[in-house]
């Protein structure tokens, strides 16, 4: 999961072109390296620590704010020691939300309550749904041009529910709204594997998340997978 939202992120920051011709070109020292806000909104979860560590070890990441409703002040001052050229801030609360998100170039979303043993998707759903568009109304308003990714699960649902927000904002753009997955949804290599091989792998593959839920006994879901 790290490698394909690195690629992700990667991608959508080196593009100089259309994605952010909007955006007034600040450079950095004497190597004119493009200028690049990335925030994170659940920066203090689960997947939010190790992904702000990625980002921050990420060159092409100029500024990283880090927010939540709790704990961001601790996680930005902990990946702000990491010796790269990101400035890292953090953000705690719904007053400080605008702030984390103005200027932002991509904005990453791993908020929301994690899975729990017994908890079906549609569990997550009722309850994520709401963070969700709190979170995209914001950025329609603070930063309605930013390349959004959405971690947030369950994705096949909250991806809509920013898709409409977006719509309603007039801000939408079908190319700048993405959902990041792959626990749960790659499938294995058919090469020299039997059609019973395939089944079982392809069932484990689906299942990763709540394998992952079980295995901790409650106390944590898919985070590092995530990340």
């Amino acid at each position: 999961m790290g490698a394909f939202l690195l690629r992700s992120v990667e991608t959508a920051l080196r593009r100089g072109g259309a994605a952010f011709s909007h955006l007034p070109r600040r450079f950095f020292s004497i190597e004119s390296s493009p200028e690049r806000k990335v925030a994170i909104l659940g920066a203090a979860g689960g997947i939010g620590q190790p992904l702000a560590l990625l980002m921050k070890l990420n060159p092409l990441v100029s500024s990283l704010a880090l927010y939540d409703i709790a704990g961001t002040p601790g996680v930005a001052a902990d990946v702000s020691h990491i010796n790269t050229r990101a400035q890292v801030a953090g953000f705690m609360g719904e007053e400080q939300l605008g702030k984390a998100l103005e200027g932002s170039d991509v904005v990453v979303i791993p908020a929301g309550v994690p899975r729990k043993p017994g908890m079906t998707r549609d569990d997550l759903f009722n309850i994520n749904a709401g963070i969700v568009k709190s979170l995209c109304t914001a950025i329609a308003k603070y930063c309605p041009n930013a390349l959004v990714n959405m971690i947030s699960n369950p994705v096949n649902s909250t991806v809509p529910i920013a898709a409409e927000v977006f719509k309603k904002a007039g801000t939408y753009d079908e190319k700048k709204l993405f959902g990041v997955t792959t626990l749960d949804v790659a499938t294995p290599a058919s090469n020299a594997l039997t059609d019973e091989d395939i089944k079982a792998l392809t069932k484990r593959t689906q299942d990763g998340g709540t394998e992952v839920v079980e295995a901790k006994a409650g106390k944590g879901s898919a985070t590092l997978s995530m990340a």
